[in-house]
């Protein structure tokens, strides 16, 4: 409007100074006089109001092909005017018609310094940062240097355009020298772009000398340089300079303060991004929707939920990156349900999610395994033709492999025009999810045809499910493949392949793994102990963990978590109560987690007191903290408590799970309370809970407890689902209590013939005729187990001496045996056997 004001005003003043008037008489009475004044008269018109046409073109727009506005000019013989041509210039740079620019550039007989400048902007602006700088040096080498600051700002920006090019550098630092040499060091505009120039080459220090030179500062100048430090990962200094820039007379606009919280928020910098949140709020700064959406951005990621909740709800203008900022945080933070109900409040208040929204939802419908809302998002994401956006696409994929929809998930794959690595980790991932080994190869081996570089993730995925399914020699060629990528190293794929040979009965190979890693995180060192523990190598785990003591690494909740399981496991009281010690120091005992270690420790070490303490004192108890409790009191034959307890659960409005009603059947099959075993095996319905193997193998054992055998083989008769061996060794081992040979006899008859290599089965149903006195039937049992390659498993004890735990087990030869064995001899004939020789002795002597 400025410029359009200004040549109103020249056109005025043209007619106000060329009127009749300011003509001698004399010149109005010759006609060839009057007709050549006319003629110039129009000419000079005619040239302005061309000029005023090219600036309404150049600044609004108006015409809508500047080659209209050329063609005048032709005409009008002004193709040689310096002024018309850099105004054409500007025309064509302004409508996006850079070659018609540079020919006009080329055509030009005479070009001035904003000619030049006027070029090496435009190249600038498009982000032809070479041609930019080759127009500078053909400048340069025509020696045009009346006008700098203007082509020196420009060549500034191409320099730190092209980046981490040699050339760029080399000519910015050499601009950097002609702009001190002619004086311009001082000029806020060139100023500004030598920051940037340093500034985007990662020279931090040298813009901020630049920066402190500069005796004018303008609020291009101080965003400049905070954004610099934003982006270097300085954040404080960036914090540091924004409170400097608050001692000035420079107001912050939206631009500075969007990145200075875009630093904080980048670098989790919760009170620096409070600081300046307090300072909008109390100069009264109207918040920007911009400045809003960075806000509610810092504050999810410094996992401060609330509070960008809030700005959120008293945002009075928001936009589609309003809503997608919060719903990504709602993601990020768990909060899946608050991000799936915020998704369809955007949806029904008129709001279209992008692509980005979509993505985030889908993540979030994929942890809540919200099928439901997943599909709704696909029918969306269809109907605004997203799903061919390829991030949305893999976000479908991995929605539906968390969901164990892998049918839609395979329909999206196959559905896609396009793949890139994510799909494939997707897919592979939701195969593994589900155990489906045979697809996950496929699709691996797929990956691998289309030259698609398996990833970090990719074999992450495959060693779980080598793991989950025990297969040793998967492992091993996975364990190949993750060494010649070169991504053994990495700590995710070391500690997944220490799980997976662990789970694969592998040890030693865990163990070489470990050592080879040269870098080890708590997560890895908890893997090793886990899997120790998994194979049931607890005195390992425990010497794992005085190393671990040794290394730079701290314990967490996990590693004291798998410690005070290897001390039950172990029955070593005195070591679970030093771990405990521990936790307490550490202020971790009430984690659920550890909390419900201890009790089950307590529990399994015998001191039941301690277990029912440690319950007493935990203040937030989740479903499985009452679980282990109501188990520990039932495996303690103490029913009345654990039913108590069940009922104080409800009470409090927590939901019973399958756990739940294992522990209370199996302290109705301890009581021997038959109608409240009933009562609540018919209740599980109710609570939505499917009575599964375990619990119908627990009401086996109630009914045989009580001696009603003929019972309990009718139930099992009834079962709406195919009892397996487990139901008939519950039934046996009911037998072996009552004494009942015929039922035990058929109880394990059926045991046996389904699972022909399990020894308990054997075992139980020879103890039972040895109880009885049929010693031939028992050898008959044994001789059988012999012939059919059946190991018994072997037992073991174990004593704890001067804080060391001592295993010992049948036949064992690496402890002082000579020692031991003259210690016996010694008691032995001091020991009367009485006539009646106990089941136990008996049991000892045939076993």
């Amino acid at each position: 409007m400025r410029n359009r004001r200004r040549l109103l005003h020249q056109l005025a003043y043209y007619r106000r100074t060329t009127s009749k008037q300011d003509f001698p008489f004399s010149t109005f009475s010759n006609p060839s006089l009057v007709h050549s004044h006319n003629k110039c008269r129009a000419a000079e018109t005619r040239r302005l109001q061309l000029a005023y046409l090219l600036q309404l073109s150049t600044h609004n727009k108006l015409i809508s092909h500047p080659k209209q506005i050329h063609a005048h000019v032709l005409v009008s013989g002004l193709e040689s005017n310096v002024y018309f041509s850099n105004v054409l210039l500007r025309c064509y740079a302004s409508s996006g018609f850079l070659c018609y620019a540079r020919k006009l550039f080329d055509k030009m007989p005479e070009k001035n310094s904003i000619s030049w400048s006027s070029m090496v902007s435009i190249y600038s602006k498009y982000g032809f940062y070479e041609e930019a700088l080759v127009v500078f040096l053909e400048f340069r080498r025509c020696c045009f240097g009346d006008t700098y600051e203007c082509i020196l700002a420009s060549v500034l920006r191409a320099c730190a355009g092209v980046g981490g090019d040699n050339r760029g550098d080399s000519i910015g630092k050499q601009v950097h020298g002609l702009v001190i040499k002619v004086g311009f060091d001082q000029d806020i505009y060139v100023g500004s772009s030598l920051i940037d120039f340093y500034v985007k080459g990662g020279e931090i220090d040298e813009g901020k000398g630049v920066f402190d030179c500069l005796l004018e500062k303008s609020m291009v100048t101080w965003t400049t340089m905070i954004t610099g430090y934003a982006k270097n990962g300085k954040s404080e200094k960036s914090l540091q300079l924004f409170n400097q820039m608050m001692e000035t007379d420079v107001v912050p606009d939206k631009y500075v303060l969007s990145s200075v919280l875009s630093a904080c928020a980048a670098f989790e910098f919760f009170e620096g991004g409070k600081q300046i949140h307090g300072h909008v709020f109390r100069r009264g700064i109207e918040m920007d929707v911009s400045v809003s959406n960075v806000l509610i951005d810092l504050y999810m990621k410094c996992g401060k939920v609330q509070n960008a909740r809030k700005i959120f709800d008293l945002m009075i203008g928001r936009d589609v990156v309003s809503w997608t900022t919060m719903i990504s945080g709602y993601m990020q933070n768990s909060f899946d349900a608050e991000a799936i109900e915020l998704f369809f409040e955007m949806t029904s208040s008129g709001w279209k999610p992008d692509g980005f929204t979509c993505t985030s939802i889908l993540t979030s419908c994929g942890s809540l395994e919200a099928l439901k809302q997943g599909k709704q998002v696909h029918a969306y994401s269809i109907k605004t033709n997203l799903q061919y956006e390829l991030f949305v696409g893999n976000s479908l994929i991995d929605m539906y492999g968390k969901c164990n929809s892998l049918a839609n998930a395979r329909r999206v794959f196959n559905s896609m025009t396009d793949h890139n690595m994510v799909s494939y980790n997707a897919i592979i991932e939701g195969y593994a999810r589900n155990n489906q080994l045979s697809e996950a190869l496929d699709m691996f081996y797929k990956m691998r045809l289309k030259r698609i570089r398996p990833s970090l993730l990719t074999f992450v995925s495959l060693i779980g499910v080598s793991a989950a399914l025990s297969t040793l020699n998967l492992t091993k060629q996975i364990h190949v493949f993750v060494v010649k990528l070169g991504l053994f190293s990495e700590i995710f794929s070391g500690t997944a392949l220490i799980d997976a040979y662990s789970k694969s009965s592998s040890i030693p190979d865990a163990r070489l793994v470990f050592d080879d890693m040269k870098e080890k995180d708590i997560v890895v060192w908890n893997a090793m102990i886990f899997g120790y523990i998994y194979q049931w190598e607890n005195e390992e785990a425990l010497k794992l963990y005085c190393d671990l003591q040794l290394s730079e690494q701290k314990s967490n909740i996990f590693t004291f978590a798998a410690l005070i399981t290897a001390s039950s496991h172990l029955a070593s009281l005195q070591r679970g109560q030093q771990f405990h010690g521990h936790l307490i120091k550490m202020g971790l005992v009430l984690d659920p987690v550890v909390l419900n270690s201890l009790i089950d420790m307590y529990a399994k070490c015998g001191s039941f007191e301690d277990a029912c303490k440690t319950f007493d004192s935990a203040i937030d108890r989740d479903i499985v903290c009452w679980n282990t409790m109501i188990l520990t009191y039932a495996h303690h034959g103490e029913a009345e408590e654990a039913l108590e307890l069940f009922e104080r659960m409800k009470e409090l409005g927590l939901k019973p799970n399958y756990v739940t009603f294992l522990g209370v059947l199996s302290a109705c099959s301890h009581a021997g309370r038959i109608a409240d075993g009933f009562l609540h095996f018919e209740s599980m319905l109710r609570f939505g809970v499917d009575p599964g193997i375990e619990h119908y193998a627990s009401m086996v054992s109630l009914l045989g407890r009580a001696g009603r055998v003929y019972e309990a083989i009718e139930f099992i008769e009834k079962m709406p689902i195919n009892p397996g061996a487990v139901i008939w060794r519950s039934l046996l081992s009911a037998c072996r209590v009552s004494g009942d040979v015929e039922v035990g006899k058929y109880a394990a008859e059926m045991a046996i013939s389904m699972d022909p290599t399990d020894s308990g089965s054997y075992a139980m149903l020879s103890n039972i005729f040895a109880s009885k006195g049929m010693w031939e039937d028992a050898r008959s049992v044994r001789q059988t187990m012999d012939l059919n390659r059946v190991v018994k498993e072997t037992g073991h004890s174990w004593i704890e001496v001067d804080k060391e735990v001592n295993v010992f087990v049948a036949r064992d030869r690496t402890h002082d045996t000579e020692h031991i064995c003259s210690l016996l001899d010694n008691l032995i004939p001091q020991t009367e056997l009485p006539d009646s020789v106990p089941d136990n002795i008996a049991l000892i002597v045939n076993g």
